[in-house]
């Protein structure tokens, strides 16, 4: 490779020795693989490279399908700001291979380096045809020659007057020295990758239960879906292979590590319902123990290990670190999640999640509840904050932020150097292409560990005859299908744009309906196979909302304008009206109708705590769950009662195209199966046994629909959750 060549393109300049590429002064983060596959390309500009010669050099010895070198080149490209599709950097040569096409300059060494960035007009590179270039040299004899002053004029000087304009000198040099410098900004100078199954370690986001990792310096300990549950899983800071830790505790959200690194601070979710015991669980071994009879989805220890900080809901409470003295310290406006303690004890931060729009927010309080208020008002708008934490030496404070869909790792300054100025302004510290979370700091505040996300899926069928699961529609990555009445057209959303799309029901024809920043789910065909009904949110932080949208295309139409989250619309059997849910886990869900014809709204009677709900096709009955999935229940409307027919988890309901059975799914339990129940005598059978089987989590988490012969649907995961680790440079 040569002694720390340097290459230069564009914008960019990469470090194979150093394994870094930066965007300006910037870097850009790049999974391994990633980063080693452009190295390949650049060192053969303007070469074409065949897949199989690109397989071999990336995946040596290994058996890997063509799909592995397609969806890097595509993480490449989106790094490169290209786009899926660009060939500004790299040119797609169909069914032969790739070729790096831009102008690559070569800085042959550090010292070359150092030599052309100190003469001016001095830059080596090579273009892509190959050819040396050299720009204009300045040699020193060139140089205007300075000007010469004998002994004797120097002694001319006055001593008395030379000795005061020196002393000022040195006071000038020392008060500009002295003078508040802006400040090195913090950026990620190396990149680990941790683990490498790619099992979910975000707990839900999207139902507002996150979990990340935790240290104590030698071990990572963090969350990991694994055959429908979350364990407790660690792994060495150094990388390797992730072991589960054995525990009675079922679901366990790792919510924190004790100061001296002994013990576990657990929340044990029985399904996944947003308030849960707290645990106390040893690391070596042991039995857990109640934390007292506290109950909350967020906690931390103080750094001195004497108290505990916790959420219950939109309130924050402290108490002492065996569970007792438990009060309340604030109370938000929405719910609290990921509290932490400032490393001197002072304050307490945390996120907060909007009611109306689910978007997140930072907000900071004192340790003893007073001057409650945001931590970064007006920075992005509408705000998308969350998951925050301090450095040991409390210096920095590092967080994720999501624009436009894309999540990083973003720090902010909180104490500034000697004779630097004080710059609070948050500074970006990935720039994707994974989206990255819940960034920890290490024990020596040298590395950060974060969560990096690809998301990907693959549509699946359970064929219920051989009770295997074969690719659906090619596999494609999308999720939310729902068949037209007559079964010919389909509508489904992508997996991750999460954008609408209609199809014939083998593929063909196919038509986008929406595109960005909108994201779509649930969409819903109207029973004369005209129009879709669907959720969707229009930008990040705007509440979700029903729209309205011809199956040919078109505007979408927006159905309600309260300021409140609408989702999981139905049609009713006549096409004259739609039942959805409506509300806020601060206010409380609830069903409701809205007639089409008259635009009047009307609340379903008995619905509070209800979602999820379907229309049976013959209107008679309305099935619900409730939220959190722990029970079901009938509405019949001959009798205007409701009726529980079901207390396990239960959902993504759906009726048989005759209405004598109801599907649903029960992903979070023990045995994750799939079930139907007939309604006539409302005996439940199970029809295919999910344990061992890997969901994707999409906007809504894993989801199951049905085929019109009843046929279950599901998304396998593809993509990856794993754990990184980012050497960063934090001045």
């Amino acid at each position: 490779m040569g002694a720390n060549r340097l290459y230069e393109f564009g914008p960019f300049r990469l470090d194979p020795e150093e394994r870094r590429l930066l965007r300006g002064d910037q870097p850009v983060a790049l999974t391994p693989k990633c980063f080693d596959l452009l190295v390949v390309l650049v060192e053969n500009g303007g070469h074409l490279l065949g897949k199989e010669e690109l397989l071999e050099r990336l995946w040596s010895g290994q058996f890997v399908e063509e799909v592995n070198l397609s969806f890097n080149i595509s993480s490449l490209r989106k790094a490169l700001g290209e786009g899926q599709n660009g060939q500004r950097y790299i040119e797609t040569i169909p069914k032969r291979g790739y070729r790096f096409v831009a102008d690559i300059g070569l800085v042959r060494d550090q010292a070359a380096s150092l030599h052309a960035s100190e003469l001016p007009g001095l830059h080596p590179r090579i273009s892509g045809g190959g050819q040396a270039t050299r720009g204009s040299e300045v040699a020193a004899e060139d140089q205007p020659a300075g000007r010469k002053y004998s002994l004797a004029r120097l002694k001319g000087f006055r001593e008395r007057p030379f000795i005061a304009l020196s002393v000022l000198m040195v006071l000038a040099v020392g008060l500009l020295y002295l003078m508040p410098r802006p400040p090195m900004q913090p950026r990620i100078v190396g990149s680990e990758q941790i683990t490498t199954n790619g099992l979910n370690k975000l707990g839900l986001q999207n139902a507002a239960l996150s979990t990340s990792p935790v240290t104590d310096g030698a071990r990572l300990y963090f969350s990991q879906f694994s055959d429908g549950a979350y364990v407790l899983t660690q792994v060495s800071v150094a990388g390797g292979e992730t072991v589960g830790l054995a525990s009675p505790l079922h679901n366990i959200w790792v919510q924190d590590i004790s100061p001296n690194g002994a013990e576990l601070l657990v929340s044990s979710h029985v399904t996944f319902e947003h308030e849960a015991p707290l645990w106390i669980l040893p690391v070596l071994g042991g039995s857990p123990r109640r934390l007292g009879d506290l109950v909350g989805h967020g906690a931390a220890w103080s750094r001195d290990g004497q108290r505990i900080v916790y959420a219950n809901g939109s309130e924050l409470f402290i108490a002492g670190n065996d569970g007792t003295d438990s009060r309340k310290l604030v109370t938000t406006q929405g719910r609290i999640q990921w509290p932490r303690w400032s490393p001197d004890g002072s304050r307490l931060r945390f996120t907060v999640q909007d009611p109306k729009s689910n978007s997140p927010s930072l907000w900071e309080v004192v340790a003893d509840g007073s001057n409650l208020h945001p931590l970064l008002p007006g920075w992005n708008n509408p705000a998308a904050e969350c998951c925050g934490n301090w450095t040991p030496d409390g210096r920095y404070f590092v967080f994720q932020s999501t624009r436009n869909w894309a999540t990083n790792v973003w720090a902010i300054r909180e104490q500034s150097a000697p004779f630097m100025k004080a710059d609070r302004a948050p500074v970006q510290l990935t720039f994707g292409p994974l989206n990255f979370y819940a960034p920890v700091p290490s024990k020596a505040g040298s590395k950060l560990f974060v969560i990096g996300e690809q998301q990907r899926g693959e549509l699946v069928r359970y064929d219920t005859k051989t009770k295997q699961f074969v690719d659906h529609l090619s596999g494609i990555s999308a999720e939310h299908l729902d068949f037209s009445k007559d079964g010919e057209w389909i509508a489904y959303v992508t997996i991750p744009e999460a954008n609408l799309w209609r199809s014939r029901a083998d593929g063909t024809q196919r038509l986008q309906l929406t595109a960005p920043p909108m994201r779509a789910a649930l969409p819903r065909w109207s029973p004369d196979g005209r129009r879709l009904v669907f959720a969707a949110r229009a930008a990040t932080g705007k509440p979700q909302k029903m729209y309205l949208i011809s199956a040919d295309g078109g505007p979408a139409k927006q159905l309600l304008t309260e300021e409140r989250s609408e989702g999981n619309p139905d049609w009713s059997p006549e096409g004259t009206a739609l039942l959805f849910t409506a509300g806020s886990s601060a206010t409380g869900f609830a069903l409701y109708r809205l007639d089409l014809e008259t635009g009047r709204v009307s609340k379903v009677s008995g619905s509070d705590g209800l979602m999820g709900s379907r229309w049976s096709p013959d209107g008679r009955y309305i099935a619900a769950q409730t939220v959190g999935g722990r029970k079901s229940t009938l509405f019949d409307f001959t009798t205007q009662t409701w009726a529980e027919w079901s207390d396990q988890n239960a959902g993504w309901l759906q009726w048989s195209r005759d209405g004598k059975y109801l599907y649903f799914a029960s992903f979070h339990s023990e045995d994750p199966a799939l079930f139907r129940m007939r309604i006539e005598d409302r005996k439940i059978e199970p029809l295919a046994n999910l344990k061992g089987i890997r969901l994707a989590m999409g906007s809504k988490g894993e989801w199951v629909g049905w085929t019109p012969g009843g046929s279950p649907l599901m998304v396998r995961d593809v993509g990856t959750q794993d754990v990184y680790a980012l050497e960063w440079a934090a001045p």
